[in-house]
């Protein structure tokens, strides 16, 4: 492959159950994840209609292992415009940025200014596994709301949900029976709240 074996080089279906919607992969240990496997929470916004363009370049993601990639999306459609697949590429630069850090403890000095060193903000979580993914964003959800589920409010409650429906998390298979124990509520709840956000956002 021209980029070595730290690229890995991701085709993904979409039509398909989102927990395995790999259906070829190139140096699939980069990530650790094989042909029959899942997608990335970006794809949940493409596909949830989110995020209206998705292809993106050059931005930094990490593993569920540390590793951290500088990768690029492309989104694939249909005669009528639906998101159907996306290309993937990432490399891993975890190496070269530990190789970094090592010159610049040694030299002491930088050319290139603070601001300019600080990483991207990551906005991409990569696993082989929908149900980690599922964790990922419920996770980020209690962040965004600030307070536990124990303590959450109707309001409090409502925008964790507009939250997760925003980054397509009910998109993934039986995400709702994990969010009903996650937020100590029925399905009947569930759906009502649902209901409620997506009317306002309307």
């Amino acid at each position: 492959m021209q980029f070595g074996e730290n690229c890995e080089v991701v085709l993904h279906d979409l039509t398909r159950e989102y927990d395995s919607t790999i259906i070829e992969i190139v140096n699939g240990q980069v990530t650790g994840r094989k042909i029959g496997d899942g997608g990335t929470n970006l794809g949940l916004e493409v596909l949830r209609g989110t995020k209206q363009d998705g292809d993106c370049f050059n931005y930094i993601t990490n593993t569920r292992n540390g590793k951290v990639l500088r990768s690029s999306s492309i989104y694939i459609h249909d005669d009528e415009g639906k998101v159907i697949g996306a290309l993937c590429v990432n490399v891993d630069i975890t190496e070269g940025l530990r190789l970094e850090k090592y010159i610049l403890n040694m030299n002491g000095y930088s050319l290139v200014d603070d601001h300019q060193n600080k990483p991207e903000e990551n906005e991409e979580f990569i696993t082989n596994n929908v149900a980690e993914l599922l964790d990922f964003l419920l996770a980020q959800a209690q962040k965004h709301v600030g307070v536990p589920a124990l303590s959450m409010e109707k309001e409090n409650k409502l925008d964790f949900l507009r939250f997760l429906d925003e980054k397509g998390a009910f998109l993934i298979s039986k995400s709702s029976e994990k969010v009903c124990e996650f937020l100590n509520i029925s399905k009947f709840t569930l759906y009502n709240y649902l209901d409620t956000v997506r009317k306002k956002s309307e």
